[in-house]
């Protein structure tokens, strides 16, 4: 618990709910409920382990800041997350009911724990710890199995290190999802395009079989497409996007604008995680995803 003035009140509230809800206790001395209330709150700040981080300020001495809140009668309770006020409530609240505000906000003790390990993951993988990242990934889907960004992350570094049967397994559960969402749905593409390289007849004379028929059809979009998905199937990312932008300089609309959302899928799949920047800072774009980025909306838009 920590006493919050004017001075340090975007220090200890506004920065710190970027990274933990903040829950604010206004307050005063001579207030009986307000004497009740905080001992339990303290009880479950320690008991909720890092959950949430509790802060008092004294609505007498701090009026400026109880002003800014509207708070009108004490003990009234703030819960920030992310600089902004997202529930509240006033007076001294039995210890359940309490829990139940707190349990309505905050993330579970799964989710705290997927979150590491996907942070530690994606730290292992900047080191080039490709077996420590597959690991932690692992564990986040594990601990929190409806977490989608580190089942994402697990499914596709399967995918990167050939292991496309584990990452059907790891994938079935959301399979159902890859229709309305953009990084699912990229992930499937991949893996259509894995069992469309498996199911063709492609060798080693695949490349000039592909190279030779569009050099006599430059409209020949289908052995275009075929080429793309076999390029996706081999991980040759940006030659895949090349084709298909080939496509799309030619006909936006072919096959149900299947070049633009194969392009779409392609660049989810190759964007790097975001490095970790100052707060207020936007992280730099991968130059090559911003690259294509620009090339696909020039194309489209053209």
């Amino acid at each position: 618990m920590i006493d919050v003035t004017v001075e340090n009140f975007e220090t200890e509230v506004l920065a710190a709910s970027a990274h933990v809800p903040v829950l604010v206790d206004f307050w005063a001395p001579w207030c009986g409920p307000c004497k009740s209330l905080g001992p339990v709150l303290e009880k479950l700040e320690t008991e909720y382990a890092g959950r949430f981080k509790l802060v008092k300020i004294d609505s007498d001495r701090q009026q400026q800041l109880a002003g800014m809140f509207g708070v009108r009668s004490i003990p009234t309770c703030m819960l920030l997350m992310n600089g902004q006020p997202v529930d509240g409530f006033t007076g001294a609240l039995p210890e359940s009911q309490l829990r139940s505000f707190l349990d309505k906000h905050l993330p579970s003790v799964a989710e705290l724990v997927a979150n590491a390990e996907e942070e530690q993951a994606l730290q292992a993988l900047a080191e080039g710890d490709t077996d420590t990242a597959l690991e932690k990934l692992q564990h986040a889907v594990m601990a929190d199995p409806a977490n989608d960004d580190a089942r994402f992350d697990y499914v596709k570094l399967l995918l990167q290190l050939d292991r496309a049967g584990d990452a059907r397994t790891a994938f079935a559960p959301v399979l159902a999802k890859a229709a309305g969402s953009r990084k699912f749905g990229a992930l499937k593409a991949w893996l259509d395009a894995l069992d469309f390289a498996a199911t063709g007849a492609y060798d080693a004379d695949t490349e000039a079989g592909f190279a030779a028929r569009i050099a006599a059809n430059k409209r020949d979009f289908d052995t275009r497409y075929a080429r793309a998905r076999w390029l996706m199937a081999g991980q040759r990312w940006t030659d895949a996007l090349d084709e298909l932008l080939e496509i799309l300089m030619r006909d936006k609309a072919w096959n149900d604008e299947a070049a633009r959302k194969t392009c779409v899928a392609v660049l989810e799949i190759i964007e790097p995680p975001k490095p970790k920047v100052a707060e207020g800072q936007i992280p730099p774009e991968d130059p090559v995803v911003a690259s294509y980025r620009r090339r696909l909306s020039s194309v489209v838009l053209s």
